[in-house]
């Protein structure tokens, strides 16, 4: 792990853009596949979730941000974690009774979110279960990779699942969302966020971690 790797980024790539290129979210999206893909080439490590799952919300009163955990990658030896950070990343999510006392928002569940770490000789790690109700009319902003192209596993190990999020509206209907979105939430909606579960490592055996089914 300290040899050093000689790591070549052709000028104008997705890793070494030119102005104008859009970078936005680079160390909070760009940089866990970073990270992932080293890893993954080295076959030291499963995909993690790949994502910090963005999430922020406000009106001309309130302004809020927040970054969910998810699931690590297995490896050799070792499973994956379940509802953490990891990679680069150092944040620390806003206290439940902190949140509600400062913000019209009510966090009605915040839990594992069992199965959606990928099968292996060494289970990947789940993602988590996070549902808010909003008391108040808000903007609300999603920026969220891992919705389409699961957390790889290695060595025979299965896949995690992908993330998933949407909006369960006061009249009883449910709105899916896109990783990247920007949406109103009224008074009584709930958000609902749902993030990736890790890659397993190694071929599974009888009684090994199962395939995750969402």
């Amino acid at each position: 792990m300290l040899r050093p790797l000689d790591i070549r980024l052709p000028a104008g790539c997705l890793l070494n853009p030119a102005y104008p290129a859009a970078v936005v979210a680079g160390n909070v999206e760009t940089s866990q596949n970073i990270v992932d893909a080293l890893y993954g080439a080295l076959g030291k490590l499963a995909a993690s979730q790949g994502t910090m799952n963005n999430f922020s919300f406000g009106d001309h009163r309130h302004q809020y941000y927040e970054t969910v955990c998810g699931g690590t990658g297995a490896g050799p030896g070792f499973a994956g974690a379940s509802a953490v950070h990891c990679h680069m990343t150092n944040s620390r999510l806003t206290d439940v009774e902190v949140l509600e006392a400062n913000f019209p928002v009510r966090v009605e569940r915040f839990a594992i979110r069992r199965g959606s770490g990928g099968q292996g000789r060494h289970g990947g790690g789940d993602g988590v279960v996070r549902r808010i109700l909003f008391l108040a009319p808000m903007d609300g902003n999603l920026l969220a990779l891992r919705r389409r192209v699961p957390a790889f596993g290695l060595e025979g190990g299965g896949p995690g699942l992908p993330g998933r999020q949407a909006i369960e509206r006061t009249d009883g209907s449910t709105e899916p969302l896109p990783g990247i979105a920007e949406f109103r939430l009224d008074t009584g909606d709930i958000f609902v966020l749902e993030t990736p579960g890790g890659g397993g490592f190694g071929p599974p055996r009888p009684g090994d971690k199962q395939s995750p089914t969402g």
